[in-house]
């Protein structure tokens, strides 16, 4: 276990009851350094997924405050969809804000082969918007398949305190492989939703494409702010 007194990652959780599996954001034993968690009462998936982020804004503004106030020099959330606030984040807090695995979306693109694209896999293709793909600065005409209606979305979603994590692996798998059926050009996959980080190594075996995830995201965004150190200090 890492010292949470000394993390620089603060997380601004959800209101949420489902479980937190290893490789789950939310559950701190994921993360290889210190993280501190704050939740943002009543801010629960499906507010935040299914109906409208505005009346949370500013609860997550103070929570975020209280985090950096606790030391926490970035700032991140647990839900994709939260790519829509971020600038007023930023802007509240005085920090780096990393609030949205889609935020990957332009930086993976610029990887790719030029007969390629970056594909989403998200929790509610039903209500991902463009605004929400554009605010990340995914690239307009990005494919996006969805897991609605599954054991995992229902689960997720109607905030529900028991799991079937291999229903759920099954959800994703297949959503996975329809997305690059449907899409033989997606190279890349972005993992939408915060809670299908445990999957991402059984969606890449099957799809065989690079996954990218609110994990690797943080990882990378934390390297910045706590820079590992080499050799002798």
């Amino acid at each position: 276990m890492h010292n949470n007194d000394d993390a620089r990652l603060g997380i601004l959780m959800l209101d949420t009851k489902f479980p937190r599996i290893l490789g789950d954001v939310g559950n701190p034993n994921t993360w290889p350094f210190a993280v501190k968690y704050a939740v943002v009462e009543g801010a629960t998936p499906e507010a935040v997924v299914c109906d409208d982020v505005e009346p949370f804004v500013q609860a997550f503004v103070a929570a975020g405050q209280e985090l950096v106030g606790s030391g926490c020099s970035g700032i991140a959330t647990t839900c994709g969809f939260l790519s829509l606030i971020r600038p007023r984040l930023a802007a509240e807090l005085g920090v780096p804000v990393a609030a949205s695995a889609l935020e990957q979306a332009p930086q993976i693109q610029a990887m790719l082969p030029p007969d390629q694209c970056v594909g989403v896999l998200t929790i509610s293709a039903r209500t991902l918007t463009p605004a929400h793909l554009a605010a990340a600065g995914a690239p307009e005409g990005t494919p996006v398949q969805g897991t609605d209606g599954s054991s995992f979305s229902q689960t997720i979603l109607g905030n529900q305190p028991i799991l079937d994590v291999p229903a759920a692996r099954a959800d994703l798998v297949k959503a996975a492989e329809t997305l690059v059926s449907d899409h033989p050009d997606v190279g890349a996959i972005i993992l939408e939703c915060t809670n299908m980080v445990p999957y991402a190594a059984a969606i890449a075996a099957a799809t065989q494409r690079p996954v990218f995830s609110i994990y690797s995201y943080l990882v990378w965004f934390h390297e910045g702010l706590q820079p590992s150190q080499f050799g002798t200090p």
